[in-house]
């Protein structure tokens, strides 16, 4: 009868307990939804990220600014090619490779010291490919590696002026990546793309 006592006396402790310290962990805990992999879950990113007005406008600044010296109109390394035959739950995962591409083989090089902001831009998108590390293709690698080897293929070709491209770039590169990483892919699509 005394441990009944007890139990009833700390009853109402438990209950504030559970419903202000257990509750809201549970209902912000990063658990994938039921039917949600987690992979897919593990390709998204949060829109503020990409809200941050000071980075947003670094980037376009440091985009446009290059992009007036790129003398080559007829070239695009960032562009809806890069999406050919890639399923949509496949698109974040693209982007986080072309990004850690650009971070590693264009902005981390010698152009770090040539341009204003290029240092703060790597390192904003070196943290987004940080945070989608994690993320993974889902189905066949295939034409993932195909349309990067065709973006690097055509960077290559065009020399020091794909360095050029590639920065006065940025501001699609932002885009595409808030757009593939933040907005949730619509189910279904071709089954036959990759």
């Amino acid at each position: 009868m005394a441990s009944l006592q007890t139990l009833s006396k700390s009853f109402p402790g438990w209950v504030f307990f559970c419903c202000c310290c257990c509750l809201p962990l549970l209902l912000t805990s990063s658990l994938p939804l039921k039917g949600a992999s987690t992979a897919h879950h593990a390709c998204r990113l949060r829109k503020i990220n990409f809200q941050q007005p000071y980075i947003r406008n670094r980037t376009y600044t440091l985009a446009k600014t290059v992009h007036a010296s790129d003398k080559d109109t007829d070239n695009r390394l960032i562009g809806q090619q890069l999406f050919v035959n890639i399923r949509e739950n496949n698109h974040c995962y693209l982007m986080k490779k072309v990004v850690e591409f650009v971070v590693k083989d264009v902005l981390l090089t010698e152009v770090k010291d040539q341009y204003p902001y290029v240092k703060e831009v790597a390192q904003f998108l070196a943290s987004l490919t940080s945070e989608l590390s994690s993320c993974r293709f889902s189905g066949k690698k295939e034409h993932i590696e195909k349309n990067l080897e065709q973006m690097k293929n055509k960077m290559e070709q065009l020399g020091e002026d794909g360095k050029t491209k590639a920065i006065g770039e940025l501001d699609l590169l932002f885009d595409y990546m808030e757009n593939a990483c933040t907005d949730v892919p619509k189910k279904g699509g071709n089954k036959k793309k990759n």
